[in-house]
């Protein structure tokens, strides 16, 4: 019975021209057959094609090889801080919530922390102790800015409690690395109403091919509040001129910020963006839905070009999208509505804090109304007395009484 039994167990199987590789007959799908240390490892690599389950064995091959080295390390008790940073840096690779430019920016993290700290990799990773730990944040910490500071502590931080999870010490030093408070970040020139104007004619200036589809991108940025990594990927498909509305969906293999692959937003075609995008089209009525509307994908030194010959403080095309959230918020758009065009997730609490500064000639206009003396008073009866000295006919009542609907009226039009 049981030599019966093996033969149907092995009949489920089938071999494949590559080692540690098998194939269920069954499912068609390819399994990861490998031996470490003595012990029979199994795992499904989740497809049926050859090609790619080639591909995951090696990459899962590789993680069981380090993981067993880190164990071994652990159990002689010479496990370093490079072996426990190892498996950081596989997990890491390994996660598929990871985007690429969190992959990216830990790796600068890492680099970032072996240079400021030379022989940590080297070190044994049980006898680090936490004043090392607390003198190598201060020293960090003056030198660097208070964001990359934080982010290398969380790093040190989770490369100490993968040592702790293997058994190599039983507490993390890295907890006495102290994080500093973020300090205030620079502050932000954004160019007045005429500013802006000439800033897009200057950059528009026929000084190069490029001059043209700069300028667009620059009003393509500060009238819709998208960030340059989602500007270049809107289509024509994208624009909903029956709606007025643009479906911003970033990179279409990461996605949005913040979001999963496949999530999108709306933000609504301002009337500035809706005259830019109709004309664009017209100029180019035989592109297909597909097509990238911007014809360039960044212009950064066409802007500095251009506030140079001006005059004017520089700005980035990220300071475009703050301009955006100013102006919205100047005209009386809410800040939770202003939360939502930027793609927060917060409800606001974001904007207020980084988009809810105003420009200096629109704080001049609001302090106007700002009153501590008795002029408004006297103001309000002066105007007072002359309506009661004037006789008011039949006719003017009705008017009168017809000015603040119409004002109303107006008022909405223009937000």
């Amino acid at each position: 019975m049981k030599s019966n039994s093996a033969e149907r167990t092995d009949s489920c199987w089938q071999k494949t021209p590559v080692a540690n590789l098998v194939r269920h007959v069954q499912s068609g799908n390819y399994y990861a057959r490998i031996r470490v240390r003595g012990k029979l490892i199994w795992k499904s690599l989740k497809t049926d094609r050859i090609s790619v389950a080639k591909l995951r064995l090696s990459d899962f091959h590789k993680t069981e090889r380090q993981r067993a080295a880190s164990q071994t390390a652990v159990v002689r008790g010479v496990m370093t801080f490079g072996d426990a940073l190892a498996v950081f840096k596989q997990r890491l690779q390994n996660d598929p919530d990871a985007k690429p430019k969190t992959k990216e920016y830990y790796h600068w993290r890492t680099c970032a922390l072996l240079k400021s700290w030379p022989g940590l990799e080297a070190k044994d990773v049980s006898k680090i102790t936490s004043t090392e730990c607390r003198d190598w944040a201060a020293i960090n910490a003056a030198k660097t800015s208070s964001s990359s500071h934080n982010h290398t502590v969380s790093l040190l931080r989770k490369v100490f409690a993968i040592a702790m999870e293997s058994g190599a010490r039983y507490d993390n030093p890295a907890l006495a690395a102290q994080r500093t408070k973020v300090r205030t970040k620079k502050q932000i020139m954004l160019p007045e109403f005429g500013q802006f104007e000439k800033l897009v004619a200057e950059v528009g200036r026929p000084v190069n091919g490029f001059a043209k589809p700069a300028s667009d991108l620059v009003q393509f940025l500060a009238f819709s509040g998208m960030r340059i990594g989602e500007a270049k990927f809107v289509t024509w498909a994208d624009c909903d001129f029956k709606r007025g509305e643009i479906i911003v969906r970033g990179n279409p293999e990461t996605g949005l910020k913040a979001r999963t692959v496949g999530e999108f937003r709306r933000i609504p075609m301002i009337p500035d963006m809706r005259k830019l995008l109709e004309r664009m089209r017209a100029e180019r009525p035989d592109e297909k839905p597909d097509t990238p509307v911007m014809r360039v994908w960044e212009c950064q030194k066409s802007i500095d070009r251009a506030s140079k010959i001006l005059g004017v403080k520089r700005i980035t095309h990220h300071d475009l999208r703050h301009l955006f959230a100013t102006r919205c918020i100047e005209s009386g758009v809410d800040i939770p509505t202003v939360s939502k065009w930027l793609g927060h997730k917060d409800g606001g609490a974001l904007a207020i804090k980084t988009y809810g500064h105003l420009r200096n000639e629109h704080s001049q206009q609001m302090a106007k109304k700002v009153r501590f003396s008795g002029d408004l008073e006297s103001d309000n009866a002066k105007s007072s007395t002359d309506a009661n000295s004037k006789p008011v006919s039949e006719s003017q009542t009705q008017a009168t009484q017809s000015q603040p609907m119409e004002a109303e009226v107006d008022a909405s039009v223009g937000y």
